[in-house]
């Protein structure tokens, strides 16, 4: 790592940041419409994107910085591994296309900004809508630090995070300028800023993607070679555990926890809050249809990315905070300038995430918590008002969150974040193909499911601590029986099941439905794929 700072890298950095601050701002006026004081408008961009819009920021919203960061430094740190990330975004994507159209069409013919908002409308239960809402927020939080822990990352290989020894406001100044910047332009433009500020994210993050494949194997003396040294690598027998460090292939023994951590990490990952933001911000239910088909590009980008794991292994990266290795590995590969375009594929590939998910936490607090238990009444320019003013102290929060814990707790709380929202399933999918489960047995499931993958997760030791805060393992949320997760969305599934069962003989109230079977399937008409970048309008969407 070089001691000083790199000049040219970093000027490259600021010209790009720079760029899509301006962006930012101006997104505010790119389709504008009459009545921009809403919800509706602020944080689902007027309901208003097509194909090619939505299918950036879908990408934007779930490609994430850390990603860029994650997913290659756990292959890196232990091998193959690593790579489930990569069957999981594919495994994703046949589930929605079952459940994601019926869920726009019901939120659009309802008005629903939220997945609480449906879980209230088809369930008629405040408790259990709260019980959702909550979770969304809890698991978004530690995901939006992570975001900013990818920014810290590159700032720190560039030079500008500074020593041990310096001043934490003076180190963490850089960090504290792109939060503000990233709090002013989402407080301005609302979700049009992460929209369009996703062209530049994502053109960046496949041409540094198809530089990196070429042309750092290259120069490291082809595919064989690189292989060879993370297989050498992995050999390595951990003192701690006797065993070795990682493997090129996950064994026999791992094979249960890597398909449960796929298969529960991709049932999970539409159930986070900014993916169904970035998801009702589309005009039509095809544009969701189309987008299920063609967003599994992005898992062949994913599959690339994490071979850099591996690169940074032959080219002798050796980093002690293994989030660091891959901008490691640009700045000794690449010229500096092309290290300054990747740092800025990395730093903007964290602004464009982490303002889709502060939308989309105040939102829930707004429209689930505010309105719902504090101010009912609450009028459209009301609701604006506040979901503005809590998009920022959530970004506080995650600051918050960065700056005054490790970073490996961090992960770990990550990880706890996916064992959550993942409880949240029965009551949103379930709740779109039937209405035979009961409301209170959602909720005693919901608590059953978070409890238990709490404590469970809680409980995964480490060679220094024994609970999630503390451990060092790659994949805390790992137990004996798999991925924690799916254990505890199994057992929140029997609960709700059993307790729905009783709750009917008993002929428990069940709330109103206030949907009707054809709000599943309505559509409102689609003008088709979008070619290019829309004129600003005036007017509302269609449909509203």
């Amino acid at each position: 790592m070089n001691d000083g700072v790199n000049g040219v890298a970093l000027a490259v950095f600021i010209f790009f940041f720079v760029a899509v601050t301006v962006m930012g701002f101006m997104a505010a006026r790119w389709r504008r419409a009459d009545n921009e004081a809403t919800l509706d408008e602020w944080g689902l961009g007027g309901r208003s994107f097509g194909t090619w819009v939505t299918w950036f920021l879908l990408g934007g919203d779930l490609y994430t910085a850390y990603t860029f960061v994650a997913v290659p430094a756990a292959i890196y740190a232990a091998g193959a591994s690593g790579f489930f990330a990569v069957p999981y975004t594919i495994l994703v994507y046949p589930l929605i296309f079952t459940f994601l159209p019926r869920l726009w069409s019901v939120s659009h013919k309802h008005g629903y900004v939220t997945t609480s908002d449906f879980v209230r409308g088809r369930f008629g239960s405040k408790g259990l809508s709260l019980a959702v809402a909550v979770t969304g927020i809890l698991a978004t939080m530690p995901y939006i630090a992570l975001q900013l822990v990818g920014i810290q990352a590159v700032l720190d290989v560039m030079g500008i995070g500074g020593g041990e020894n310096t001043n934490w406001f003076i180190k963490d100044l850089p960090l504290l300028i792109a939060f503000a910047v990233l709090a002013a332009y989402t407080y301005s433009s609302g979700l049009r800023a992460p929209a369009l500020i996703a062209f530049v994210k994502d053109g960046l993050i496949y041409l540094v993607i198809l530089v990196a494949i070429i042309y750092i194997p290259i120069k490291l003396g082809g595919f064989d070679d690189i292989f060879a040294a993370a297989s050498k690598k992995f050999e390595t027998i951990n003192p701690a555990t006797d065993k070795p460090v990682g493997a090129l292939a996950p064994g026999s023994e791992a094979t249960w926890a890597y398909a449960t951590l796929a298969v529960g990490s991709a049932l999970a990952l539409f159930m986070y809050p900014h993916s169904i933001t970035a998801t009702l911000s589309s005009r039509s239910r095809n544009v969701i249809r189309r987008n299920t088909t063609i967003l599994p590009l992005y898992s062949l980008m994913l599959g690339l990315l994490g071979i850099l794991g591996f690169m940074a292994i032959a080219a002798g990266v050796k980093v002690s905070n293994g989030q660091l290795a891959i901008p490691q590995l640009f700045e000794n590969m690449f010229p500096d300038w092309f290290t300054g375009v990747a740092f800025a594929a990395i730093g903007i590939g964290a602004l464009v995430p982490a303002a889709i998910m502060s939308i989309a936490a105040a939102n829930l607090f707004t429209r689930n918590i505010y309105k719902d238990f504090i101010k009912p009444n609450a009028t459209p320019a009301q609701e604006y008002k506040v979901s503005k003013l809590v998009s920022l102290l959530v970004k506080v929060g995650a600051l918050i969150f960065v700056l005054g814990m490790d970073k490996t707790v961090a992960i770990n709380f990550q990880l706890l974040g996916g064992i959550w929202i993942l409880q949240t399933m029965p009551s949103l999918v379930g709740g779109l193909f039937t209405r035979w489960l009961h409301r209170w047995a959602l909720l005693a499931g919901w608590a059953v499911g978070m409890v238990y993958g709490t404590w469970a997760a809680y409980g995964v030791a480490s060679p220094t601590q024994d609970h999630f805060g503390g451990s060092n393992k790659l994949i805390p949320g790992i137990g004996q029986m798999g991925y924690i997760g799916m254990t505890a969305f199994v057992l929140n599934v029997v609960v709700t099941l059993v307790l729905t069962v009783v709750l009917r003989a008993l002929k428990a109230p069940q709330g109103v439905d206030e949907t009707a079977r054809s709000d599943y399937t309505a559509d409102v008409g689609d003008p088709g794929v979008e070619t290019e970048l829309p004129p600003a309008t005036a007017g509302t969407p269609a449909g509203h």
